[in-house]
């Protein structure tokens, strides 16, 4: 669904949205569906949490990069309705995705919670400017439903820390616990927030409860002291050269990759692009770069 312009609103002044049933139901199907390529279907987990002790490492040891080798993950990365609620956000067409994450939890591998802390500290150098300028859009997609007992992120709305300085990024454990907000919803369901908002992890309430997402983030291209992972890194991954041949041109846009109306298109880059992407359709980019000429 397209993200209303009321909860895009609600970003800039309370500092975090939350829009339910997000994700179109074949979509997120295909996701939940590949989960179990990745990680252990609860029940499988919980039978015997042992056999999985990379899962116990740290609260982080469920993270898994972007790109996948399924590509419904791929497609929920580059989910059109979510690119575009980050131009909306971001108040610009020059976007791109800086950083994807999938983010599998379960409930006694680890104690989750944290203290509330601002995510700016490893996606830019410097810190966030207060009028909204060099912004970036960051966000949190459930795949499993979420309710209290499930380890939903908490987060402050802006109302109480407006007056906090910007450094240090972490508060003390217990710090705004009482004014914070608890991220539940149906599986598709998608949060968003900014990087000088306080958020934190939480604990499950009990055993047996798991909690799957996808983190993907947003920034108007450019600014070259923000940003988080890079792509061209993985350009020679199996998954990135299948994501980047699936994906539409304004979907590679958004990982990077030279427009149609690039003047990096000639006929020595198109030829070449070809034989390194042989089952990509370069034909928007032989008519864009006859247009450029």
């Amino acid at each position: 669904m397209r993200v209303p312009d009321k909860n895009l609103n609600e970003i800039r002044e309370r500092g975090f949205t939350i829009v339910k049933d997000f994700l179109d139901p074949g979509t997120l199907k295909a996701a939940q569906d590949a989960l179990w390529t990745v990680y252990p279907r609860p029940e499988e987990y919980f039978a015997d949490p042992d056999k999985y002790p990379e899962l116990a490492k740290s609260q982080f040891a469920g993270l898994r990069n972007f790109p996948y080798r399924n590509w419904a993950f791929n497609a929920v990365a580059a989910y059109p309705d979510l690119a575009d609620a980050a131009r909306r956000f971001l108040k610009s067409d020059n976007v791109e995705i800086y950083k994807v994450e999938l983010w599998a939890k379960y409930a006694g591998a680890v104690n989750y919670d944290q203290p509330h802390h601002r995510d700016y500290g490893n996606h830019t150098l410097v810190v966030p400017r207060a009028d909204g300028v060099h912004t970036q859009m960051t966000t949190i997609l459930l795949l499993s439903d979420v309710g209290a007992l499930d380890g939903p992120t908490k987060v402050v709305p802006l109302e109480f820390t407006r007056n906090e300085p910007l450094w240090p990024t972490l508060l003390k454990m217990g710090d705004y616990f009482d004014k914070e907000v608890s991220v539940e919803g149906p599986a598709g369901s998608l949060f968003i927030y900014k990087t000088d908002v306080f958020h934190r992890g939480s604990n499950f309430g009990g055993p047996g409860h798991s909690r799957f997402v996808m983190l993907i983030d947003f920034q108007e291209r450019g600014w070259r002291w923000n940003g988080k992972m890079s792509w061209p890194h993985q350009a020679g991954d199996h998954s990135m050269i299948e994501a980047l041949t699936r994906m539409t041109p304004e979907q590679r846009d958004l990982f990077g990759w030279p427009p149609p109306e690039s003047d990096y298109w000639n006929e020595q880059t198109l030829r070449d692009v070809s034989a390194r992407y042989p089952a990509m359709d370069m034909t928007p980019y032989k008519k864009g770069a006859r247009l450029a000429r």
